[in-house]
């Protein structure tokens, strides 16, 4: 007999075990909810996302003079639209500050720019003094590799050219992203190191969506658990490639996973969960830095599942991550002479 802490095994391969407060939370979640995401219903899915995410406003993101939030209109990449930026700062703060320019998840398909500030503001923007800008990029299928991609590039490069204007300080620019917001900033480090872009400070890759194959281990073995598995990625990265999907000249950057050469990138924080289907890519994007000569810090969370941390945001595990995390940051923020250690509290 299984419970809402031990998954069942339709891929054939035993599974980790659910932390037990994480998977009554999942146990918990209507059918629509994990209902595997397929070409024939995407379409639909997408209209669901759409209505049913939220998209707080600027002014309900300033948060009562809190934030300063602006939605910014700048040039997109060459022959494309122009690009939406959503940028927020503390109100008081003063003088540069340093920036993280993230990318929300969504498997590529769905997802807004918006809905991921609520809690970026109050996790890191508030309690380190700094600013974000969060990419609005265009999704799959109405969009191909390398579209969304090239959107986030031009809006760092826009963002590191106009540091001044928005008071940042382009040396100290965080480039991050959950889901496939993770994958598009490793490709976009990736992308930015070979064009002489803009050099980022570090990486935040959380549960990052790296390789278009899925064939790990993690992804048989997670085969129809959680909220997101091998046939919802299969079709995100169909979606997103086209009849490129599993090509074997397919360049890293549109699957980071592909890539051969991890050398001179900044430093990565890589976190993810040991019950995700993302698990193994993960870890050997992870070690691959390190045989690269790089720097990365990882962590596997025991029994979470993708998306562990916004179903289940009052959990303890919830709350490891998010203190790790922050602090990553704030060490990796940190100036000479600073020694002052994260004692945020992560809701």
């Amino acid at each position: 007999m299984t419970g809402p802490g031990t998954p069942s095994e339709p891929g054939g391969v035993p599974a980790p075990p659910f932390d037990p407060e994480l998977g009554a939370v999942l146990a918990g979640l209507d059918r629509a909810a994990r209902e595997p995401i397929t070409l024939d219903n995407l379409r639909a899915r997408q209209a669901r996302d759409a209505s049913a995410r939220p998209r707080p406003t600027a002014e309900e993101l300033r948060a009562d003079g809190r934030f300063e939030v602006t939605e910014l209109r700048v040039p997109g990449p060459p022959g494309g639209p122009d690009l939406t930026l959503v940028s927020a700062r503390p109100s008081a703060a003063a003088g540069p500050l340093p920036l993280l320019y993230y990318m929300h998840g969504g498997g590529m398909i769905m997802g807004n720019a918006w809905s991921v500030l609520p809690r970026i503001l109050r996790e890191w923007v508030l309690p380190l003094d700094l600013a974000v800008i969060s990419v609005e990029y265009r999704l799959a299928p109405q969009a191909k590799y390398p579209e969304p991609l090239e959107d986030c590039y031009a809006g760092l490069v826009w963002a590191a050219e106009n540091a001044a204007e928005l008071g940042t300080d382009p040396e100290r620019i965080v480039i991050g992203g959950k889901s496939a917001g993770g994958g598009l900033a490793a490709a976009l480090a990736l992308l930015a190191r070979d064009r002489g872009g803009p050099a980022a400070l570090g990486q935040l890759l959380l549960s990052p969506m790296l390789d278009d194959r899925g064939g790990t281990f993690s992804s048989r073995q997670m085969s129809g658990l959680g909220v997101w598995d091998p046939t919802s990625n299969e079709t995100a990265w169909k979606a997103l490639l086209g009849d490129r999907h599993g090509a074997a000249d397919l360049p890293p950057y549109a699957a980071p996973s592909r890539a051969t050469d991890l050398s001179r990138l900044p430093p990565a924080y890589i976190d993810t969960g040991s019950a995700e289907m993302f698990r193994d890519e993960n870890v050997a994007y992870a070690n691959a830095i390190w045989q690269a000569g790089g720097q990365a810090e990882l962590h596997v969370w025991p029994g979470a599942y993708h998306g562990f941390d916004g179903l289940a945001p009052h959990a303890a595990l919830t709350r490891d991550a998010g203190h790790a995390r922050t602090r990553w940051l704030r060490r990796l923020l940190a100036k000479p002479g600073d020694t002052r250690e994260s004692a945020v509290p992560v809701s």
